[in-house]
């Protein structure tokens, strides 16, 4: 097996399922983009929307080799309320809880963090 043919979650959670010994780590961070958009349809019309990401960055290590690949769980606008901001979160630990129980299913333990 040649670690860096996984590319995504799936990846590894398959190849544990066939017997593969994996570890793994989690970072979770988020990061701040701004977009610029069209508002109409010329190019003077532009404006940034500024907005962020929740990502889980995975530290998966097979062997000696180690390969990081990143998921994002959420993006959101950066102007939201605290409200909002408390509710897109709670939706990025519901998918994020999600594939530690997959994780788990194939025998891949991590230590589980929230955002």
């Amino acid at each position: 097996m040649i670690i860096s043919d996984l590319v995504r979650l799936e990846d590894f959670i398959a190849s544990a399922k066939k017997g593969l010994k994996i570890g793994v780590t989690v970072d979770l961070q988020k990061q701040y983009v701004s977009q610029k958009i069209h508002t109409g349809n010329t190019e003077e019309l532009k404006r940034e929307v500024n907005m962020y990401l929740l990502l889980g960055i995975f530290a998966f290590k097979i062997g000696s080799e180690e390969r990081k690949i990143s998921k994002v769980y959420l993006f959101g606008s950066a102007e939201e309320s605290a409200k909002d901001a408390r509710i897109n979160t709670n939706i990025a630990n519901a998918r994020l809880q999600e594939d530690y129980k997959r994780l788990a299913a194939a025998n891949i333990s991590v230590e589980e963090k929230l955002f």
